[in-house]
């Protein structure tokens, strides 16, 4: 049998986990405040998640969405959302997952394009549906998972209200009622290389597309994070991003949710974040590089230690070397911040951990060499390609640039996505035909995914980052690269972060950049002196000596997944009215 006839389906994880580690917890969630004002915690064990499970996956199941149906999901991140979504898996039906916070239009442009059949969401995100009228040709089924069947009378009346096709419109308790018994549900006999979740990217550097998951992709993550962290049944996990949280019962953890606006990570509140990891004795954590900061700061002003954590793992953007160091004060020796890199369409492609940074490539990121990744993780095969905006139908090994060489990162691996959805042209854009040779197996996929990113390969196998292929700026003296030149700058000590954009016609524009101070407001004499600091570490630099033009910004807007990516776009707009 192939590996794409493999039967293999993630919630077969669950299951698992139910049988061998039944009253073991599976998740834990926010319920509120005690009497004394502490957090309090509601949870399900294995047992008790899986059966929840199997009977929504029963109840789903009756009223049609089983197999192969596309359902859009927009829970809050708790016990529910655990529930719902592994019940889907069992189905065998297709999760659309989107983020919330991508604004209005950006949801209404990626529901059109998944073209879902159920919609399973909030009564806030019901309502928001019927108003704006999101994907109302295809959805025929709603389940409302926060109000009961009574209360349906009030949710359908709507200004405006218009017939958009639905048959059919219940609560999850109805679920539930539909569901013919209580008995284990049999999980779907999916295939590998079955369709299994549709995720969104975020939008950060264009609109956002949906990557098709396989049942194959999510299983060999699986395997790739516990291989590569060492992760053991019984840890306990906090998760600050709900899609990663889904991992965790699968690697046989308890996954904690703490007490955050998920979409506001760099706005979360320390004392929450340190209070779960300790009320829980976490030894996992994810977190962005935004949260890390923001915990890292309180932590070292507290001189607080988080002796339960046995690894932390930061992703979604580099994350600053000052920003490891100071959440480093909080670990016990030998306990490392690991930043996997990686994309929606590919996961993870390759890590480092935070020794290496602080104690090595720190150094050469400083002084613009880039922000180095890691070397690839096993099984994973990473190549250096020129830089082309043409689409490339098929490999060959003439495409690849010499090492140290300035290129495009192209990766190849079991998880590695092979198309978007309903999406040809982005597919053709970022897709390659053929093997990166060496192969390790005859089975290895032969799609190739071009990351967008622009790096470079060093004598150590390592990958350095230089930011993203539509960042570059191109000016009548050579190519600038995001990253490298920021890294500079950022070196300032009144200076938070950089943002480096062109502004003009590709091939002479003109370099700017935009300076997020360490605070706000600045004053004029301030600025003049932050500037004068930034333009003498400048010109110790070929790559940065040209950069004259600085302009100051508030907070640069960021990404609503990680609230780490800078959207430089919308900064170039913004300056674009400031430069003459």
């Amino acid at each position: 049998m192939s590996r794409s006839e493999e039967v293999v389906n993630i919630a077969s994880a669950l299951s698992e986990m139910a049988k061998s580690r039944p009253y073991a917890m599976a998740v834990a969630c926010p319920a509120g405040r005690d009497r004394e004002g502490r957090a309090a915690y509601t949870h399900w064990t294995f047992q008790q998640l899986d059966r929840e499970s199997d009977l929504l996956a029963r109840g789903l199941t009756e009223i049609g969405v089983g197999r192969g149906v596309r359902t859009v999901l927009m829970v809050r991140p708790g016990l529910e959302f655990f529930a719902i979504t592994f019940a889907l898996f069992k189905a065998g039906a297709v999760p659309v997952l989107i983020d919330p916070g991508m604004g209005i239009k950006n949801l209404g442009r990626c529901l059109e394009q998944a073209k879902p059949y159920a919609f399973i969401a909030i009564r806030r995100a019901q309502l928001a549906r019927k108003l704006f009228g999101w994907a109302r040709r295809t959805v025929r089924v709603t389940v409302t998972s926060d109000c009961s069947s009574a209360m349906w009378p009030y949710v359908d009346r709507l200004p405006g209200e218009y017939g958009d096709g639905e048959n059919l419109k219940l609560s999850l308790t109805d679920v539930k009622f539909a569901a013919s018994n209580d008995d284990s549900f049999p999980i779907a006999a999916t295939r590998s290389d079955d369709l299994a979740a549709i995720l969104f990217t975020s939008g950060s550097t264009g609109p956002p597309k949906g990557v098709e998951y396989s049942h194959g992709i999510f299983a060999a993550q699986v395997q790739m994070l516990r291989d590569l962290y060492k992760i053991e049944r019984g840890e306990i996990d906090l998760c600050t991003f709900p899609l990663f949280a889904l991992f965790a019962p699968a690697l046989g953890m308890t996954s904690v949710v703490p007490e955050m606006d998920a979409t506001r990570p760099a706005h979360v509140d320390p004392v929450k974040i340190i209070d779960a990891i300790e009320s829980f004795g976490a030894t996992n954590m994810f977190g962005s590089p935004a949260l890390l900061r923001r915990v890292g700061e309180y932590g070292a002003e507290k001189g607080l230690t988080l002796p339960s954590l046995r690894r932390v793992i930061s992703a979604g953007a580099p994350v600053p070397a000052r920003v490891l160091e100071r959440f480093a004060t909080m670990l016990s020796p030998g306990v490392q911040i690991f930043t996997p890199y990686g994309a929606t369409e590919s996961l993870p492609v390759a890590s480092i951990g935070s020794d290496e940074i602080l104690n090595e490539t720190r150094h050469a990121t400083d002084q613009g060499s880039g922000v180095c990744v890691g070397r690839p993780v096993a099984g994973m095969r990473v190549a250096i390609i020129k830089i082309t905006e043409d689409s490339i139908p098929t490999w060959s090994d003439n495409l690849t640039v010499p090492e140290g060489i300035v290129g495009e990162i192209v990766v190849q691996g079991p998880v590695v996505t092979r198309r978007y959805f309903d999406s040809p042209e982005s597919t053709s854009r970022a897709k390659i035909r053929g093997i990166i040779l060496p192969s390790r197996t005859s089975e290895d996929a032969s799609v190739i995914h071009r990351m967008g990113d622009l790096g470079y390969r060093d004598p150590h196998g390592r990958i350095w980052f230089c930011g993203r292929k539509s960042h570059r700026v191109t000016t009548s003296a050579g190519t600038l690269y995001t990253i490298p030149c920021e890294a500079v700058f950022n070196t300032h000590p009144k200076v938070n972060r950089t943002a480096l954009i062109g502004l003009g016609p590709d091939g002479m524009q003109r370099p700017v950049l935009c300076i997020e101070p360490n605070r706000w407001p600045v004053s004029r004499v301030e600025r003049d002196e932050i500037v004068s600091g930034l333009k003498t570490i400048g010109r110790v630099y070929d790559h940065t000596k040209l950069i004259d033009t600085f302009l100051f910004h508030k907070s640069f807007p960021v990404d609503i997944r990680h609230n780490a990516k800078i959207f430089r776009e919308k900064l170039a707009v913004w300056a674009s009215r400031r430069v003459r």
